[in-house]
């Protein structure tokens, strides 16, 4: 898989923010098949930060409604959160 194939979109919301503004740490959309190792080294070439720690979560398919008959498939989803080194700082977050 290439580098520029692992990431697909950063995460912004409330929590994430505040965890790049607390802890330096990151959250990403990766692919499905990608590992930590690629997720590092993906961040580490797109972004030129030192990556310290990679944890992965995995958020399985989930079958909800919308009004009372309106059946919606939500994907299942693979987020990654990256903590960088100190000093590092990823300015695509920087603002938000």
């Amino acid at each position: 898989m290439h580098v520029y194939d692992v990431l697909r979109r950063p995460i912004v919301t409330e929590k994430s923010t505040a965890q790049a503004d607390a802890a330096r740490q990151y959250t990403f959309e990766v692919d499905q098949r990608a590992n930590k190792i690629q997720v590092k080294d993906a961040v580490e070439t797109a972004f030129n930060v030192k990556v310290v720690n990679v944890s992965i979560i995995c958020i399985p398919a989930k079958v909800g409604r919308y009004g009372r008959a309106t059946v919606i498939k939500k994907p299942a989803l693979k987020k990654a959160v990256v903590t960088l080194a100190a000093g590092g700082s990823i300015q695509l977050f920087e603002g938000v």
